[in-house]
């Protein structure tokens, strides 16, 4: 069953929950190592009958504790590609070879890089028959302070799927971004926002509108894996061309009313909603991903609402998951300005014991990631100057969906004094990153460092909470704990998150009774609350990711 947000059955439930599936990212380059070959050869004995010295085992057989490196078996594919990289414009490098082969190469290759690789445990390749099945197991198990997993942040994607996305944002479905108030029966799943131009316009599906059925099957109470499987099949199409019919309740409507949408390939538009909140010189912008494309829409946010005069700024993240943290280092830089970050780290990455001084990755020394002052060439031409705000504060909006480069945004400009007011719920506490690694055709994406700030703050693994949260579970941050509402457009002054920041900022501290999720994500991965639940996330949005 695909990670996408799906629904599951109890069994996969328990699996999702394990595995932890949740993605997003891109690669640059193919394959490397972190760690030089290990030397196979062995000194002989003296005279005197000594015995032999045992034979060297051959690099694909198993010893425990013993991890050839990952370039031993890397591109050994159980079914090769042929012909040309359209990314790279060179040939792919696969070979002939097997399954176990792949599972060699994610054993060594999890050993050099994997954050937490002491925790993993020491699985013979040849035993667990898929890459998959073997990749979910190699991860760790510790929980964080309040009983989370450590490592819920595994998971993979096919390299073409993945590289469509992260270049532009394009994905199979509607352009409605499904929200699950509740994703175990009752079941109730709303429309979080659309994508402009998209099927889900044209059939006026607006935030908040409730989805009562899918193909007939009742969204609600249905049970059993067939209706789990349409449902899966309407909510989240895995290609362009697919039709499925709906029954939609409008919000205020005293009936529903049915729609028909067929699926497309959805480019996303990250920054929306950018404007001045009427009778203020407050700004506000939604701000959904972290891809490539963002870095030229962020940069023509911040111009339009310079050219308006702010005085300061809303930044709504609730729905932003992550993704290129160099776009996060843009988007902090341009809030901040010049003044506030010049020579300052917007995050400093450290990796595993094995790479205390050199990125195993890019085989450099670690060095600071700064406030980028000019873009990187995302989606603008590479060194444009960035427009700034210069704001000595801002006001953010959050979800348990607010995760990696979004935080890393929180995280970094609290690093160099800029505040920081939170409205929403308890972010998704994701201090970690990793750089996409394909092999064979598969993007593999596992945890290989951890960020920090300017004051070396990065123990943010239960996430940021507003300050009155009701036993906080988070990073305590100035601002309230308030849910999100979907019977209000997202920018509306009445919605009642922006609705909270707008008093806050007139009254300070000044909050609404709390509201706020506390638990970090439950509904963002399939299953989390088990029975036959609903993911929330897509695989694109938990991400903090490099490039090569």
């Amino acid at each position: 069953m695909d990670a996408k947000n799906l629904f599951v059955q109890a069994a996969t439930s328990a699996r999702h929950k394990t595995t932890g599936r949740s993605p997003g990212a891109r690669h640059y380059a193919r394959l490397f190592t972190a760690a030089g070959l290990i030397g196979l050869a062995s000194c002989g004995g003296g005279g005197g009958g000594s015995p032999s010295p045992a034979p060297a085992p051959s690099p694909g057989a198993y010893t425990p504790g013993v991890f050839p490196a990952s370039t031993t078996f890397a591109a050994k594919c159980a079914a090769p590609r042929s012909g040309m990289d359209p990314i790279t414009g060179v040939p792919f490098p696969d070979v002939m070879g097997s399954t176990v082969d792949e599972n060699n190469w994610l054993r060594s290759w999890t050993n050099e890089l994997y954050l937490w690789y002491r925790e993993v445990p020491d699985l013979d390749p040849a035993n667990t028959p898929t890459t998959a099945a073997y990749f979910a197991l190699l991860k760790t198990s510790a929980t964080t302070p309040s009983g989370q997993l450590k490592d819920h942040f595994h998971f993979t994607l096919s390299t073409a799927e993945w590289e469509s996305f992260s270049q532009s944002g394009a994905t199979a479905g509607y352009g409605a971004t499904w929200e699950l108030i509740s994703p175990t029966v009752p079941r109730n799943v709303v429309v979080a926002f659309t994508e402009p131009g998209t099927p889900a316009v044209t059939a006026n599906l607006v935030r908040g509108a409730q989805v009562l059925t899918v193909d007939n099957v009742d969204v609600v109470n249905a049970t059993g894996q067939a209706n789990v499987n349409a449902l899966n099949a309407g909510l989240f199409p895995t290609a362009a061309g697919q039709m499925h019919t709906f029954s939609i309740l409008d919000p205020g409507a005293a009936a529903p009313r049915t729609v028909s949408m067929t699926s497309a390939n959805i480019t996303e538009t990250p920054v929306q909603n950018v404007g001045v909140i009427q009778g203020t010189t407050v700004g506000y912008m939604l701000f959904n991903d972290h891809i490539a494309t963002a870095e030229q829409a962020l940069m023509t946010a911040v111009t339009t609402l310079k050219s308006q005069n702010i005085t300061d700024l809303v930044l709504d993240l609730r729905y932003n998951g992550g993704g290129y943290l160099d776009v996060a280092s843009e988007l902090a830089y341009m809030i901040a300005g010049s003044a506030a970050t010049t020579g300052k780290t917007f995050e400093l990455t450290t990796f595993n014991d094995k790479h205390p001084t050199t990125n195993p990755v890019t085989r450099s020394p670690i060095m600071p990631v700064p406030f980028h002052p000019t873009a990187l060439g995302f989606s603008v031409p590479a060194g444009t100057a960035l427009p700034t705000l210069n704001l000595p504060r801002v006001f953010v909006l959050t979800s348990g969906g607010t995760c990696s480069a979004s935080e890393a945004v929180i995280n970094s400009l609290r690093g160099i004094g800029v505040t920081v007011y939170q409205f929403g719920s308890t972010t998704c506490g994701k201090p970690y990153g990793f750089y996409p690694q394909d092999n064979c055709g598969t993007t593999y994406f596992s945890i290989e460092f951890k960020g920090v700030n300017q004051i070396g703050f990065g123990d943010y693994s239960d996430g940021f909470s507003p300050m009155n949260t009701v036993a906080n579970a988070g990073v305590t941050v100035a601002g309230c704990s308030v849910a999100d509402d979907f019977s209000h457009a997202l920018g509306d002054p009445n919605e009642r998150q922006l609705g909270a920041a707008l008093a806050y900022l007139a009254t300070p501290g000044t909050c609404p009774a709390p509201s706020g999720k506390l638990a970090r994500a439950q509904s963002m991965r399939a299953g989390a609350l088990g029975g036959e639940g609903i993911g929330r996330e897509s695989p694109w949005r938990t991400n903090r990711i490099y490039r090569r």
